[in-house]
Order: C-alpha cells, then structure tokens, then sequence
C-alpha cells in the first residue's frame, strides 16, 4: 500500500467520524464516493476542509453561510454538489 493510499483511508475515516451526524453521513458518503479520485492536490484541498468546526462546515456546504475565500475550492463545490443517496 502507498502513502497516498494510506493518507485516503485516514481521510475516508476523518470524514465519517467528524463529530456530527450530519457532517458524519454527508462527508463520509462523499469520501467513499469520491476520494479515491482525488489527486494529491485534491488530498491537500480536501483535508483542511475537516479541520473546520462541524457547524461552520456544514452552513458552508448547505449554504447557510459563505466560505472564506480560501476555502472556496472545487472540493468543496463538489461537496455541495454531491447528492446522499439512502
């Protein structure tokens, strides 16, 4: 197994136990679907992402309140973009 490869199942788990159910089903559901597709610097964009408070976050993706600059990336349009299927 490659670095990269270890780095993806520690940010498929981090995305499913970010503290909330909310952000837990959401972003869990987006790195299983996804993250295997990233590139390295996808990795980069995406991993910052789930250092931000689960609340804040969530008001980013559903749109409730603008993202900082920095944080406006195409992750996180795919993230808003992204459909849960149940």
């Amino acid at each position: 197994m490659t670095g990269l490869d270890d780095r993806r199942k520690k940010l498929i788990y981090r995305s499913a136990y970010t503290g909330t159910k909310e952000t837990d089903l959401l972003l869990g559901a987006f790195a299983r679907t996804h993250i295997a597709d990233l590139d390295e610097e996808g990795l980069d964009t995406y991993e910052p992402l789930l250092e931000i408070p689960d609340p804040r976050l969530y008001k980013w993706i559903t749109g409730q309140e603008e993202a900082p600059e920095e944080y406006e990336t195409p992750i996180l349009d795919m993230i808003r973009n992204f459909k849960l299927v149940e």
